[in-house]
């Protein structure tokens, strides 16, 4: 097993040549053989530190080339590596440690700090992890998404699988090609930046273009100095470059696809409107990687038909996926989602007569924010930590809303939210009640008008 992720990186790397562009970021273009090179001196480096086939490593490094050549060194390595997002707070972190056990951190820049963009470099700490574990599965790519028990539920993809998902997005109908550019906006730590933004355009012969920062301003600056073919990024990003009082000519650009949550038509409207460009859906779970995707958008209100090679089904109105090689778990996700090879989405979904998948919301207590999937029991779970609450339910309308029965105030509650939850994660709202309200047979309601309802500050 150790051996194949290497086999996989060395023949993304083989695709194309190596002295074809692969990363930009302002001036600075690194082509496929720079790269390469890096990769080759960092994996001295970790395998100085006793990185080997089989480790275990936490990886937490903000968006930069140095992410990019850290992963692809430590997985050349063998090692199994748990991607981590740069925005989650010390004591999330901590949580994933203790849960996983990884034998190694690296880390770069300051965790917990939303720097939004992309950077060129930072510099790593690695630490040895004394209660460290090896590697019990072939797994060499661990991520994590928002469990309904508080606890983060783990997921493991292996080299094959990583190679299937890359082989799929080839075979969609628009993706960029060889010697096309693509604005990759979307996060890398996440299954859509990083296997159809980095990987895909690795296979393919793409040069993935970053933006120094998040804004309309610098994310045009750099679709324009590349002379960009597609955009990959949220629906967030969609809204923001809209906002652009004056547009530069991009003749180039003729695709644009938004990953991470649905996007909403009217942000669909006013991008094509004002870019002349149709925003197509690309719709899938970290447990899947891709399930639909239609490039163009002309499907719309569907995402798209299956994705080459996926089977779906609809069962009590909710997608499921079928993955036959077993479960993506590698720990408990504290409920029943995948059974005799069928991965429950909790998406309430349906298909029309030519294949198209249309989602109409989900069947669960999961929203995505951003582009970043939290489940609102894991703000409940920390909100209940606090010694002064003893209740509390989360939910979201737009933004995050919470309503606790406490002898805490509001500020004091929401400082203690921001030290322990990744930002996107903080309830904008915290509303302290003398009672929450509760069903006929006891059980506390989950409705934001019935909390209204009862709350002196509606």
């Amino acid at each position: 097993m150790s051996a194949e992720m290497r086999e996989l990186l060395d023949g993304l790397f083989e695709a194309h040549p190596g002295e074809s562009p692969y990363l930009a970021h302002g001036d600075h273009v690194l082509t496929r053989a720079q790269l390469r090179d890096a990769v080759a001196e960092e994996s001295v480096v970790f395998a100085g530190h006793g990185v080997g086939a089989g480790s275990t490593v936490l990886l937490q490094v903000p968006p930069s080339y140095t992410q990019v050549e850290t992963l692809f060194a430590l997985w050349r390595l063998g090692a199994q590596v748990m991607l981590v997002d740069h925005r989650l707070k010390p004591s999330e972190v901590d949580t994933l440690r203790m849960l996983c056990r990884p034998q190694f951190l690296v880390r770069g820049g300051v965790a917990g700090r939303s720097a939004l963009g992309f950077q060129a470099g930072y510099e790593l700490v690695t630490a040895r992890c004394g209660d460290g574990l090896p590697a019990a599965t072939g797994h060499r790519l661990v991520q994590f998404s928002s469990g309904s028990t508080g606890l983060p539920k783990v997921i493991g993809r292996t080299a094959g699988s990583l190679a299937a998902e890359v082989d799929r997005f080839a075979h969609i109908e628009g993706m960029p090609g060889p010697g096309e550019r693509v604005l990759l906006l979307s996060s890398t730590v996440h299954s859509f930046g990083l296997i159809a933004g980095l990987l895909h355009s690795l296979a393919r012969g793409v040069t993935a273009v970053f933006t120094r920062r998040i804004s309309a301003a610098d994310m045009l600056s750099a679709a324009t100095r590349h002379e960009v073919h597609a955009v990959f990024g949220t629906p967030f990003h969609y809204e923001l470059l809209s906002t652009a009082r004056e547009l530069p000519p991009l003749p180039a650009l003729r695709a644009a696809v938004s990953g991470g949550e649905i996007m909403p038509p009217e942000t669909a409207a006013r991008f094509a409107e004002r870019f002349g460009v149709g925003v197509g859906e690309s719709y899938g779970t970290t447990e899947t990687g891709v399930i639909a995707m239609e490039v163009s958008g002309a499907s719309r209100p569907s995402v798209g038909k299956a994705a080459p090679g996926i089977r779906l089904r609809i069962r009590h109105g909710e997608l499921d996926v079928e993955l036959p090689e077993g479960s993506p778990y590698l720990r408990s996700p504290g409920e029943d989602r995948y059974v005799d090879g069928w991965l429950r989405t909790h998406d309430r979904a349906e298909v029309d007569a030519s294949g198209g998948v249309r989602l109409l919301g989900r069947g669960d207590s999961l929203v995505v924010i951003g582009g970043l999937k939290l489940d609102l029991t894991e703000v409940e779970a920390v909100l209940r930590e606090h010694p002064l609450v003893a209740e509390a339910v989360v939910v979201h309308a737009g933004v995050t809303e919470a309503y606790v029965r406490a002898n805490a105030s509001p500020a004091e509650l929401l400082s203690w939210c921001r030290d322990r939850l990744a930002d996107y994660k903080v309830p904008r709202v915290i509303q302290v009640l003398p009672e929450l309200p509760r069903t006929s047979n006891g059980k506390l309601v989950r409705r934001r008008d019935a909390l209204l309802a009862v709350s002196p500050n509606p």
